[in-house]
């Protein structure tokens, strides 16, 4: 090897330490901050324990031996499948600012933050969930993950998902035959051929958690204020990096010490905090700035519909026919009908699903978060602020990136939103609702 060679070598290997240095210092501040927040967050911390060996301790997710991971970048993507096939999902949806300012000088400028920073972390090839899967699934939602995925496929193999733009019958059957081929890559690759009963116990496996998260949410609705929603979200940020039975454990021990704390009037605040939903553009750890700044300035988010959130997992499969084309139909339903998604061409259900979750919350405001680059959401805004406004809900849209240059512009405008709706609660809640 040549001196040249070795000072390249030499610089390289400097750039990645520097790289991970700055990757975890910005995972620590976000955890520093989550927990700052108090209320119990010493519940949550075998959530942020996970969390923190993913992006400050740099390790893998813990599975048994000689079980290959499988990388997603998408919701539409059946963990079922996954769990069948012998093989463990990992999520590889990314908020990380430091992989985001790498990745902006790897793909193009106008990209989403999210795909920046998956690209990021593969082009910098340091972090151990994407540098040890052995194939990753990436669903076709939208322009920057069509792509990713051939941006990826360079550095590991890549099976692309195409997703259907409606949901008509005819558009359930296309996917069901993708998920077909889905399953007969990840059988090639795992060299464990996919059965009925290896499916019919991946969808149990995956009930489980959701009947976990289903009692979560009911807590949450029935003692509002029994937990931040920062924690809430970075609940189930954690489900990306663990498997279900685990995640299940975990959430079903949280739910049943929130259980006794609602019985017991523990809440995180007795006082009369704006309750905020939060939808739009995915919301990434460590990229949870939005609801940690609505509830540093005094709000409280009651509730989120986003897809790393609580619609990630809140669709259980039912089948009908229990053979297993009747599974992998289920499975094809469930990842297209009920999700409301800009993805598809009509998207009214989301109409629907945000109505019934002001009302299930008692939701005072809403926030809508773009990330910024990503059209699909953008574009569905005005929809959403017309339908709010018929509510006579206040609804504001903050665009954001992974940066932090742009905080102090958020944090004034949420302080504002949170103070307005304060103001309309009247003197109770505007003396009520004060930190």
């Amino acid at each position: 090897m040549t001196n040249d060679a070795i000072t390249q070598a030499q610089r390289e290997q400097r750039h990645k330490e520097l790289f991970a240095s700055k990757a975890t210092h910005m995972t620590q501040k976000y955890l520093r901050r989550m927990r700052a927040l108090g209320g119990g967050s010493d519940l949550l911390e075998p959530f942020f324990d996970v969390l923190e060996r993913t992006y400050v301790r740099w390790e893998d997710v813990v599975k048994p031996p000689d079980t290959p991971t499988v990388g997603t970048y998408c919701v539409q993507v059946p963990p079922e499948l996954i769990y069948a096939a012998g093989a463990q999902p990992v999520k590889l949806c990314s908020g990380h600012y430091t992989a985001f300012s790498i990745g902006d000088d790897v793909v193009a400028r106008d990209a989403c933050p999210l795909v920046k920073a998956v690209a990021g972390f593969k082009h910098m090839g340091t972090l151990p969930i994407y540098e040890n899967c052995s194939l990753m699934v990436v669903p076709i939602t939208c322009d920057c993950k069509k792509k990713i995925a051939g941006l990826l496929q360079d550095e590991c193999p890549v099976h692309t998902l195409p997703v259907p733009a409606n949901k008509e019958d005819e558009d359930i059957e296309a996917f069901v035959d993708e998920l077909y081929g889905l399953a007969a890559v990840l059988s090639e690759k795992t060299g464990q051929a996919l059965s009925y009963e290896s499916l019919a116990q991946a969808i149990d496996r995956m009930g489980r958690a959701q009947y976990e998260l289903s009692r979560f949410l009911q807590l949450k609705r029935d003692s509002q204020g029994l937990l931040h929603g920062t924690h809430a979200m970075a609940v189930m940020n954690a489900a990306s990096y663990l498997d279900v039975d685990t995640w299940a454990d975990a959430l079903g021990k949280l739910n049943d010490a929130l259980a006794v704390r609602a019985r017991t009037g523990q809440l995180v605040t007795n006082k009369d905090l704006p309750r905020i939903l939060l939808t739009g553009s995915p919301l990434v750890f460590p990229n949870l700035k939005i609801p940690l700044l609505i509830e540093e300035s005094g709000g409280l988010v009651v509730a989120d519909e986003t897809c790393m959130g609580e619609r990630g997992l809140s669709d259980p499969v039912v089948p009908v026919d229990r053979s297993f084309d009747g599974l992998m139909r289920a499975l094809a339903i469930r990842a297209l009908r009920p999700c409301p998604c800009p993805t598809f061409a009509d998207n009214s259900q989301r109409m629907y699903r945000l109505r019934q979750m002001i009302r299930d919350y008692r939701v005072e405001g809403v926030i809508y978060h773009v990330l910024r680059g990503c059209l699909v959401y953008d574009y569905e805004y005005r929809m959403v602020e017309e339908e709010l406004e018929q509510l006579g809900v206040p609804v504001i849209r903050l665009e954001s990136d992974y940066t932090d240059q742009d905080v102090e512009q958020i944090r004034i405008r949420t302080e504002a939103f949170v103070e307005m709706i304060k103001l309309k609660k009247g003197p109770r809640g505007a003396s009520g609702s004060s930190r």
